[in-house]
């Protein structure tokens, strides 16, 4: 005859009770976590894979978040190139109408604006930090306000305080491009051609009635000037070509970073309908254990001895 055991049920009921609790506890979290585990160690023998692939996901987003801030230099420097290409044409233009016209008149002010307007490209700033200093990113790569500073030096190279470290950025495992400019290279060559200006006009004015020497000289400038700007039009042009690059891995590193995402989704987020419906299944088995030790209560042997 089966012997029954008042302290067995219980024992056995609350077991039901507590099991029934920890598979309510796993859903839960499940649900409200999106996730398969919380750590490594709920991932079983598939965790190493899952730490492979975490590491390979950083790595390629440090890379993005390199490429990123590598583009958004490139494009303030795209902006400051362009803005000493104007500087470079203004004087020019400036240089073609007075030669059209036979008068020098407000020539030196015009020329003066369109220096200003190159050196005020060479000190450019990108988050706070001058562009063309090298490494002393904190001092500003030209020196001079004014074609009368400029002529007052030795040569046209004093007016530059850029040091000589480029910029190497290491893009992916197997590139790096050295994506930095200096302000004596950018800016020498046109820098030379307006202090030639100013010290041909301090020696013989360039104002009122073009002469024969103003003109012969002014053509050697225009000739210069077209060289200079050539030259500027060559360094923009070989950002840009940096510019292209850096977008072409880019979109490669997030298109791979795209799918890293969607490989260790599948290994660790829940299946949500699942946990769901686990979730259900949990609660309604904690509620039927609690019942049953509730109803174990009527049925100890004492009821019926009584």
């Amino acid at each position: 005859m089966s012997r029954i055991s008042t302290y067995g049920n219980y024992q056995s009921a609350l077991l039901d009770l507590m099991q029934a609790q920890q598979r309510q506890l796993d859903a839960n979290r499940r649900v409200s976590s999106q996730k398969v585990a919380t750590d490594l160690q709920g991932f079983g023998r598939g965790a190493e894979t899952l730490t492979a692939m975490k590491s390979a996901q950083a790595r390629v987003q440090g890379f993005i978040d390199t490429g990123e801030a590598v583009s958004a230099r490139l494009t303030t420097q795209d902006l400051a190139m362009e803005r000493m290409g104007e500087g470079v044409q203004g004087a020019r233009t400036a240089i073609v109408n007075a030669i059209a016209l036979g008068r020098l008149d407000g020539l030196v002010q015009e020329v003066q604006t369109s220096f200003q307007v190159v050196q005020d490209g060479l000190n450019s700033r990108h988050q706070g930090r001058y562009l063309f200093s090298g490494g002393l990113v904190n001092t500003v790569p030209v020196n001079t306000n004014a074609l009368a500073d400029l002529s007052a030096l030795p040569s046209a190279s004093d007016a530059f305080d850029n040091d000589d470290l480029l910029t190497d950025t290491r893009l992916d495992e197997g590139t790096a491009i050295r994506t930095s400019f200096l302000a004596r290279d950018l800016g020498l060559e046109s820098f030379e051609i307006f202090r030639d200006i100013q010290v041909f006009h301090e020696a013989t004015p360039l104002t009122g009635q073009l002469n024969a020497a103003s003109e012969t000289f002014l053509k050697t400038v225009l000739t210069r000037l077209d060289q200079a700007y050539k030259n500027v039009t060559n360094n923009t042009a070989r950002n840009g070509s940096m510019q292209n690059q850096v977008d072409s891995i880019l979109t490669s590193q997030r298109t791979q970073r795209d799918s890293l995402d969607e490989i260790v989704g599948k290994r660790t987020d829940t299946d949500m309908a699942a946990a769901v419906t686990d979730l259900e299944a949990a609660q309604i088995a904690l509620q039927a254990s609690a019942q049953v030790i509730s109803g174990l209560r009527d049925t100890s042997l004492l009821n019926f001895l009584r």
